[in-house]
């Protein structure tokens, strides 16, 4: 038997639930195939962010730009492009209205906490990202947000593979992929 691609998958299911649900609750349940039921994503080949409790602003941003189309991705592309405009919104409130979940990560070895301390000395991240990278209106929370997600986003921002955000393109430029994985250990684990 041939299995499917996740994408097609997903872009049909979000399909049937737009035509089939009748308010955000319902439309938000598509979600809850990679981003978890409880708000812990689910262990897929790709890494998934934690969105339950994320910032209104930035979750709205991001949907947006999914929908747009200036932001890509294979999973999340097909879903967002699915949703009406008038959905945005309600569901970036729903889901910025959740407990932020406790992943239990681990925090960073001593080595990588020192030197992504260093890098955000640097570069300054807690000037959006603000005190304890907890973010705020359009800036995503970090702290605590899944390892893996948080390494490819950043690494996606310094190659140029995400480009939703040319200010982050040009901080990430200037760090390092040693410090991209110390960054992502440190941020996890918080």
């Amino acid at each position: 038997m041939k299995l499917l691609p996740v994408a097609v998958v997903l872009a049909a299911a979000t399909q049937a639930c737009a035509v089939h649900a009748q308010g955000i609750e319902d439309k938000a349940q598509i979600c809850a195939t990679c981003h978890g039921q409880n708000g812990v994503p689910q262990k897929q080949p790709f890494p998934i962010p934690i969105v339950w409790g994320q910032n209104l602003g930035y979750l709205l941003f991001e949907l947006r730009d999914f929908k747009s189309g200036a932001r890509k991705n294979e999973q999340m592309s097909p879903v967002a492009e699915a949703l009406e405009a008038a959905d945005l919104l309600p569901l970036a409130t729903f889901f910025s209205k959740k407990p932020w979940p406790a992943l239990q990560q681990k925090p960073a070895p001593a080595d990588m906490a020192t030197a992504a301390q260093r890098v955000n000395a640097a570069v300054v991240c807690t000037s959006c990202h603000q005190e304890g990278f907890k973010g705020e209106g359009t800036q995503p929370r970090l702290a605590g947000q899944v390892q893996a997600y948080l390494q490819k986003t950043m690494t996606d921002f310094r190659t140029g593979a995400r480009a939703n955000n040319p200010g982050m393109t040009g901080f990430m430029k200037s760090v390092t992929e040693q410090h991209i994985v110390a960054l992502a250990a440190w941020l996890a684990g918080m």
